[in-house]
């Protein structure tokens, strides 16, 4: 009965809304089950279903909202983003180009169609996007730091003075450190460096001011995966599965330079930043705290189902996956879970991707990660950055020592000087044949949602290599704290 979807439909909106998520999927279900053309009730579905990482059937959820072709603007948008969400970053470009077909005048939409264009390689495009989304609302803040990134900028083509000159109206929330980011790039790319990172820190210290990011809370957690991992298990109680490849490391360390060397290759794809094993992990200990990963989490899942876990992951990656006999995830933060990733799929393969210590967290300085994520907000702050990456080394020297021979290391510099040596071993290590492709991974058309979308298009190349010396100055209180704490750094 019509009026009943409507009812369904309505407070499985409602309770998405308060993130009540179980509930939500229940009722929206029933409202698409009673009145299964409605494309609305099926975008508000997908969309609940991808909230909890329910992918194969959000994606086929999704599908069927694009197949009804939906008029109402809101709901395309939302069913854009669903995509977005899944890696089906083309079908995303579809929807966000009928939105803006239809809706010319609507600068939100223009920007949802540029960030898709992005990740599927067409700057080009992107860029028209983006200064038409400029042009009907000058204060579509987020736009300004996309647009510095699209290239890089000269001393004849710059937007320097646009972005001084819209600086004093960039008002309210984020407003300003959407201006400030913009400028540190395109001062980077000028080579006024102090200038740049001026603007790094006017950009980031009143977003740090405002989440009251404090280093005893990852510290915390640090410890706790120490203090908990009982060890590797035996090989047969994991899943026995060898398709995923896990490559993981610090943000802004080449992980996606490597991934997307491996999924040039025959037998591998690519799914992008996938949170699946951490929320199946989630799920799997009963832990109730809100934070994906806590000490609570971490010692609930000290005796888990391990083969359950692994084959639990396995589902949850499904329909994305299985088209080739093996593929990639590269969330960087999986090296957290490096020991249940171990003890759940024995025959996976796990790679970290290690970067000069100043130069990667510089990197993580200079990004403006997503702001409602609280998985970054030590990059806020340039000493927190080191502190945290202070955590991270001594957690990869633990997994070293608990889990020998499990994870591959990656020098960054190394597979830069020495491209074709290292991608022998990646290869290798993985168990697959040499693949020429592999070496021409600046070829690979998928779609890439990071944010080094733009760099991995681009032939091999050590243009990012030592772009901390540019700072020596500004971070030499960084260096010294990461010298105190017995890390090398090399000139």
């Amino acid at each position: 009965m019509p009026s009943s979807a409507v009812l369904y439909f309505i407070a499985g909106a409602a309770a998405l809304e308060l993130r009540q998520t179980p509930s939500a999927i229940e009722y929206l279900s029933r409202a698409v089950n009673l009145d299964p053309a409605r494309a609305d009730y099926l975008v508000q579905l997908s969309r609940a279903l991808t909230a909890v990482r329910r992918y194969a059937d959000a994606s086929v959820v999704a599908g069927k909202a694009w197949a009804l072709l939906p008029r109402d603007p809101i709901a395309l948008d939302m069913l854009g983003v669903v995509f977005s969400r899944l890696n089906e970053h083309i079908k995303a470009v579809e929807v966000f180009q009928r939105l803006v077909d239809s809706n010319p005048q609507s600068a939100g939409y223009r920007f949802n169609l540029a960030t898709s264009l992005i990740f599927t390689g067409s700057i080009a495009a992107a860029e028209v996007q983006l200064e038409e989304c400029l042009k009907l609302d000058p204060g579509f803040w987020k736009a300004y730091p996309a647009l510095a990134k699209l290239r890089k900028q000269t001393d004849d083509r710059n937007h320097v003075e646009r972005l001084l000159a819209v600086l004093p109206d960039a008002q309210g929330p984020d407003a300003a450190t959407y201006v400030h980011m913009a400028l540190s790039k395109e001062f980077e790319d000028l080579g006024q460096y102090p200038d740049a990172f001026e603007h790094l820190v006017l950009g980031k210290t009143p977003l740090r001011i405002a989440k009251g990011y404090l280093i005893s809370r990852d510290e915390a957690m640090f410890e706790a995966i120490e203090r908990n991992f009982g060890g590797a298990v035996p090989s047969t109680s994991g899943h026995p599965s060898s398709e995923p490849i896990f490559v993981f490391g610090m943000p802004r360390s080449g992980t996606t330079l490597v991934e997307r060397i491996l999924s040039s290759h025959s037998h591998v794809q690519s799914m992008g930043e996938l949170e699946n094993f951490g929320f199946v992990l989630k799920r799997a200990s009963g832990s109730a705290t809100s934070s994906m990963l806590d000490p609570d989490t971490i010692m609930r899942s000290r005796r888990l189902d391990w083969a359950g876990l692994g084959g639990d992951y396995l589902a949850s990656t499904r329909p994305g996956t299985g088209k080739k006999p093996r593929f990639v995830d590269k969330l960087p933060q999986n090296f957290l879970y490096a020991g249940d990733i171990a003890n759940a799929l024995p025959m996976a393969r796990m790679i970290c991707v290690r970067r000069h210590p100043m130069d990667t967290c510089l990197g993580n300085f200079r990004q403006l990660f997503a702001l409602a994520s609280p998985y970054y907000d030590y990059s806020l702050d340039i000493l927190d950055t080191g502190r945290y990456y202070m955590l991270f080394d001594r957690l990869m020297a633990y997994w070293e020592r608990m889990l020998p021979g499990r994870i591959l290391t990656v020098e960054y510099e190394a597979l830069v000087h020495d491209q074709e040596r290292w991608t022998q071993r990646l290869l290798e290590f993985c168990g697959l044949p040499w693949e020429e492709a592999c070496l021409r991974f600046n070829d690979n058309a998928a779609p890439v949602a990071t944010a080094s979308a733009l760099q991995v298009r681009e032939p091999m190349n050590s243009n990012s290599i030592g772009r901390w010396k540019n700072y020596r100055p500004q971070l030499a209180p960084l260096r010294r704290m990461l010298e105190d704490a017995g890390i090398e750094i090399r000139d």
